[in-house]
């Protein structure tokens, strides 16, 4: 049995009750009531739940507006009926009416049952429009609720999602996990002012845990999840009942003066490892919102916009897919008419892969003035099989600390050359490997295509970039640095076509291909690579810059030539020109990019951003200056033109955020 609100009746006098049977049936009563009378009951509905094992609802609620009843079961699945009052009518009509006057249920069970069961076969049995199966895991779905157009389940196996509809079914948006430790998760409450309240247990005592703040709130110990309860806050006091070992127990606290302030919100729990910026954002009468993401050791990642008239950093959404720290981050912008629309990639430790699409739109309504619309496409592990395999407690795992440390989105595959929806994307893998994957947006995969381990040693940066000759034929090209200080060039071209062949053929799986040996192998520094850019200059050569462990920043210029004998066949690179500062820095340099052909910035761990210019064969510099952000692990830079005038801006990230 299950309560659920009735839209558009009144929630004190009439409520639905939901009563799942035997062989997977399910009621829908309408029951209304009036002080000092005996409840009226009509039955509304049946519906035939998906089989299971145990077959039986455990949460409800209803959608109004599209007509429909969503159900979550104790298989941890989630079912969508249709519903509508023209059923309860029908029901009224052959049920309750005895001799032309309605029959209203009165203390006894017999006329009860007399008057909803034995004559429940005139209504159909419906069957379930979209079923998520086992969505939650087996332990079974908690609670569904409906907010701003969005429906939100929670479950027992630790995590609360976000779903949509789309043409009368399902289709699930993303997933948060609150905190460690909370597995189980009952309720979801919105607050007035815009927190997420996550109700739940962890271990033996009731959590209530706030999404704004990141923290627990309350922490009542109870005993554990197995009893009923209820909670219920207000601003002036909280009130949690429960029943233990067979006492009703109530716990009451009032409202008390808050003496903590924060000054500065946090953006992570840990140091930022990366961050991006997708792009700006013109808002009417707000002014102009730069919008980032930004990825932690905290696991998470996290989409913010920041503001150069108030000098805040706003987070707009938090995704918290990773089981482990994500290194790196790279999207593919999309067409957005009303907005930024981009497909975003992370990565990091666990080799694990996580696609989104985002959608940023201003909005004049929120505090933020961004909305910002996030879809879970794809995610990929290297060690799934692993997961599934019998007694691997008995088994040694294979290298189980594979990390991903860079990737770059392969420009320019979706061409007449190419004509496919898959993007790829290439990744830097700590075991000594670089990857090529592939995306079907469409589909939700994304696939291993191809791979390397020329490099055998931690590969830390990955750079794609596009060739185009005067034709228009098109080259796909590849720059990877490793820890050796080496820097390899490959062509992909070739690989990314047989990969598209293959998987045309294969309808999306295949075995990944061996890359060809690279095009051309520099030892630019005398150890590991921490910062990697190329820049395409007007003559259509490409600089690529790179800053060292040691301190010191290698400038190459390359040129791609038609490979000897086979000029449709492939390409070759020559090195025109080299330039190598050492001691640029006094430590890392993280943070490298070319703003011109003749101007080049960098960063480094000694907190300071420097200016160089490069003429004469040498880096010069022109300015220094001091940051604030300690242990600086990326930079990411943009030109913005503003009053005739042509101004770069930086964003650095580490153990904090700050743009210059």
């Amino acid at each position: 049995l299950s309560w659920a609100p009735r839209p558009g009746l009144p929630p004190n006098t009439a409520a639905a009750l939901l009563a799942s049977g035997p062989n997977g049936e399910m009621l829908w009563l309408d029951v209304t009531h009036c002080p000092g009378q005996a409840p009226w009951v009509r039955l509304m509905g049946r519906y035939l739940l998906p089989p299971c094992k145990q077959r039986w609802h455990t949460c409800a609620a209803f959608l109004p507006q599209e007509g429909l009843l969503l159900c979550g079961d104790r298989r941890g699945s989630l079912i969508l009926f249709p519903c509508s009052s023209s059923s309860g009518c029908a029901a009224e009509s052959t049920s309750f009416v005895n001799g032309g006057t309605d029959t209203v249920v009165e203390d006894s069970s017999n006329e009860l049952e007399h008057s909803c069961l034995l004559h429940k076969g005139a209504l159909p049995l419906e069957s379930p429009l979209s079923v998520l199966f086992g969505l939650h895991g087996k332990t079974g779905v908690t609670s569904v609720t409906i907010h701003k157009g969005y429906i939100y389940s929670t479950g027992r196996d630790g995590v609360y999602r976000q779903l949509r509809l789309q043409d009368q079914q399902l289709e699930v948006l993303q997933k948060h996990r609150p905190c460690k430790g909370l597995q189980w998760i009952e309720e979801l409450r919105f607050t007035s002012d815009g927190d997420l309240l996550v109700l739940g247990f962890h271990a033996d005592n009731f959590v209530v845990w706030s999404s704004r703040t990141g923290e627990n709130i309350h922490c009542i110990p109870c005993g554990g999840g197995h009893r009923s309860w209820s909670y219920c806050s207000s601003p002036l006091a909280e009130v949690f009942a429960f029943i233990k070992s067979g006492d009703v127990m109530l716990y009451h606290r009032e409202a008390e003066p808050c003496e903590q302030q924060v000054l500065l919100a946090s953006l992570h729990g840990r140091e930022i490892t990366c961050v991006r910026r997708l792009g700006a954002l013109e808002v009417p009468g707000r002014g102009t919102f730069n919008v980032f993401v930004t990825s932690s050791e905290d696991t998470t990642a996290c989409v913010l916009v920041l503001s150069e008239n108030s000098r805040a950093a706003v987070p707009l959404a938090r995704l918290s897919d990773h089981i482990s720290s994500v290194r790196t981050l790279a999207f593919a912008m999309g067409p957005g008419d009303e907005g930024l629309s981009a497909l975003l990639f992370s990565a990091g430790g666990r080799a694990q892969i996580e696609c989104y699409r985002l959608l940023c739109t201003g909005d004049t309504a929120s505090e933020s003035a961004v909305a910002c619309q996030v879809i879970h496409v794809a995610s990929h592990r290297l060690d799934k099989h692993w997961e599934k395999k019998k007694n691997r407690h008995k088994l040694v795992k294979m290298d189980p600390e594979t990390r991903y440390m860079s990737l770059s989105v392969v420009p320019g595959t979706s061409t007449k050359q190419l004509p496919t929806p898959w993007k790829f994307l290439a990744a830097a893998c700590s075991d000594g490997s670089v990857r090529i994957f592939g995306l079907l947006e469409a589909a939700q995969k994304l696939v291993l295509v191809a791979e390397s381990f020329h490099h055998q040693r931690c590969v830390l940066k990955v750079e794609a970039f596009l060739h185009t000759w005067a034709g228009g034929e098109r080259r796909h090209l590849l720059c990877s640095a490793a820890t050796d200080g080496s820097i390899a060039f490959w062509d992909i071209t070739g690989p990314i076509m047989d990969a598209v062949d293959a998987l045309h053929q294969a309808e999306g799986e295949m075995q990944p291909l061996a890359l060809d040996a690279p095009l051309l192998t520099i030892v630019a520094h005398s150890c590991g690579v921490n910062s990697l850019h190329i820049h395409e200059t007007p003559e259509g050569r490409y600089l690529v810059a790179s800053g060292s462990d040691d301190g010191s920043i290698h400038v190459c210029l390359l040129e791609v030539a038609l490979g000897r004998g086979e000029a449709a066949a492939g390409s070759c690179l020559q090195v025109l020109e080299r330039v190598s500062r050492p001691c640029a820095h006094a430590a890392h340099v993280t943070g490298i990019r070319v703003l011109r052909p003749d101007l080049l910035l960098s960063a480094s761990v000694d907190q300071r951003l420097t200016l160089w210019k490069q003429c004469l064969g040498e880096l010069v510099p022109l300015s220094t200056t001091f940051f604030h952000v300690p242990d600086l692990a990326e930079m990411d830079c943009w030109e913005v033109e503003a009053g005739g005038e042509l101004w770069y801006y930086c964003v650095l990230c580490g153990q904090g955020l700050e743009m210059l």
